[in-house]
């Protein structure tokens, strides 16, 4: 365990190995079938979720990990010996959690948490809660690892391309009739990160390209300067991740390592399966 223990969530998207390699806890999202409370990554994943989604005709709800939730994962980093806490919640624009994650530290006043609204989602929140731990683990304080999270969240841009309106429709944020016309019209949403929420940029026909509009939207977003993290990210679309993967590396210059991250259930059931997209973090000038 380092000296000060990094904790996130599961909107982080933050795959399960490399959270381990660093330590970070991730608190889960809770998903709610009717009357039954599963926790997103422990008790359900993607795939679970959709194949449950699909059989029964209708979506699941979510909300914030509860205060007990955080307490209890503040308290295993302290047990671990870790002298204090950092820890990195989705953006309070679309979720509760991170007034959970300040509610479990007002219940823990005797000990050293800081709460950080990370005011972005998937592998964006993903990748700050990575680089704290990293800055740790090369001996940061927590007051300089704050620092270089927040540093990557300016420099961070988030798009992906939807692949159906069907479960947006099942939300009701869209019209049966307008989501049919739109899957009859072959036309995929194009979603970004913007003000702390994930928001619907704009709409482009056809799979091929959408994809083409979300790599220009990002080699625009770089402005020239060279691709520090990178992360694909898709619901129950790993081989669609692969292709996608496989155009964005002719079109631009990526690192070595780009992370394959599953959304997970508590950002994909608002999304639907088959939504594929990219997490690009660019070099500080």
């Amino acid at each position: 365990m380092l000296p000060i223990a990094v904790i996130t969530d599961t909107d982080s998207s933050l795959p399960a190995a490399i959270a381990a390699q660093y330590d970070i806890q991730q608190v889960p999202i809770n998903i709610h079938f009717g009357q039954e409370t599963l926790r997103a990554e422990m008790d359900i994943n993607d795939a679970e979720a959709f194949v449950r989604i699909d059989r029964e005709g209708k979506l699941p709800t979510t909300s914030a990990p509860t205060p007990g939730q955080f307490a209890i994962a503040y308290q295993a980093a302290f047990d671990a010996g870790a002298a204090s806490v950092l820890c990195f919640c989705v953006s309070s624009e679309i979720s509760g959690t991170y007034n959970a994650a300040l509610t479990a530290r007002d219940l823990m006043p005797d000990r050293d948490i800081t709460v950080v609204d990370s005011r972005t989602l998937s592998m964006g929140q993903g990748f700050m809660a990575l680089a704290a731990a990293e800055a740790i683990q090369q001996g940061a304080s927590k007051e300089e690892a704050i620092a270089v999270a927040e540093s990557l969240r300016s420099r961070s841009h988030v798009y992906a391309a939807l692949a159906t309106l069907k479960y947006l429709a099942m939300s009701g944020r869209v019209g049966h009739l307008a989501a049919g016309m739109a899957n009859l019209l072959n036309i995929k949403p194009i979603l970004t990160v913007r003000n702390g929420k994930l928001d619907m940029l704009e709409k482009v026909r056809t799979q091929h390209k959408a994809w083409e509009r979300v790599i220009e939207l990002t080699v625009e977003s770089l402005h020239g300067r060279p691709i520090e993290r990178m992360a694909i990210i898709h619901v129950n679309a790993l081989e669609k991740a692969r292709e996608f993967e496989a155009q964005l590396r002719e079109r631009l210059t990526c690192p070595d390592t780009i992370i394959t991250a599953d959304f997970t259930p508590g950002l994909s059931i608002h999304s639907g399966t088959g939504i594929v997209g990219v997490v690009a973090v660019a070099a500080t000038e």
